[in-house]
């Protein structure tokens, strides 16, 4: 990676590594998707004005409201819905790091798609990435008192993970090179978070609002730091190397995170789940170190 590339990489992490005790601070008083919309409308006015300090061109041609709807649907409704209430369930530092399977998707797709490689290298990684999480979470699933909130959360980062894949391959597609990439993922905000006020009131009704500071302060955090800049930092990195490579940012991410949750959630490491962790970082690291990828043949 270039200087550029790498200073880009450190700040994602740290900024989304810290991201998922955050969202803990959002969880509780108010529905999650009226969180979702506070969050996202803060990060796409954050970004619009940062374009227009900058000068670049705030107007999109008509015909790419439906590429525009279709990633801010994926990536900024459905994603973050399904994690945020994931957090209900699971711990923040399990679900970063079932999240650095985001690899695997990626380069699935990038595979049928974008015409990249998946070499054996990455098969066993995953393999083994696929396997940490297992015996991590098993020790919950062993826990009758935990095992149905384990099993929906679960399934709920199973199905953001998805989605964000799908919006992570649609970011180095043709047709996002054709926009530029600031107001299009601020406008891709603005929209999700439009969307996600639509789905909050349907589910929730009408805004509400938690009056403590601690949650103002989550929501400006996670709408300008994790939103607007990491989200600008994280795609302009994904076109400069690919989808597969920037998902190493879910190897130091999640260590992290973890770290996090043990001193502030107060979990409590048994040998399995040790080596759960374990097996998936250096499945992670076994997948993603390989060359950089080449197209296949037809």
């Amino acid at each position: 990676m270039s200087p550029k590339s790498l200073f880009q990489f450190a700040t994602v992490v740290l900024i989304w590594g810290t991201t998922w005790i955050v969202i803990k601070s959002q969880l509780g008083l108010i529905d999650p998707s009226w969180s979702v919309t506070y969050r996202f409308a803060i990060g796409g006015l954050a970004l619009l004005a940062w374009c227009a300090v900058r000068g670049e061109p705030l107007r999109f041609p008509r015909q790419s409201l439906g590429f525009l709807l279709l990633f801010a649907t994926l990536q900024f409704v459905m994603n973050f819905n399904f994690v945020y209430r994931a957090e209900l369930h699971i711990p923040s530092g399990f679900l970063a790091i079932a999240f650095a399977l985001l690899m695997i998707p990626n380069a699935l797709l990038a595979r049928l798609f974008l015409n990249r490689r998946i070499t054996p290298r990455f098969v066993c990684g995953a393999a083994l990435g696929v396997a940490g999480v297992g015996l991590l979470f098993a020790q919950q699933l062993a826990m009758p008192a935990s095992r149905e909130a384990t099993i929906l959360g679960l399934s709920l980062t199973a199905a953001g993970v998805l989605s964000a894949s799908c919006a992570n391959v649609m970011q180095a597609t043709p047709a996002a090179q054709r926009y530029p990439a600031l107001p299009g993922l601020a406008w891709a905000m603005l929209l999700g978070a439009g969307l996600n006020a639509l789905l909050a009131w349907g589910i929730a009704g009408a805004p509400q609002w938690d009056p403590r500071p601690v949650y103002l302060a989550g929501v400006l955090y996670l709408g300008i730091l994790a939103s607007a800049l990491a989200f600008a930092l994280y795609f302009d990195l994904l076109r400069a190397i690919g989808p597969a490579e920037a998902a190493w940012t879910g190897v130091p991410i999640p260590i992290l995170a973890m770290t996090i949750s043990t001193l502030a959630e107060g979990y409590r490491w048994t040998p399995m789940a040790v080596a759960g962790g374990m097996i998936a970082l250096v499945g992670l690291v076994v997948a993603l170190r390989q060359p950089a990828p080449r197209p296949a043949q037809a």
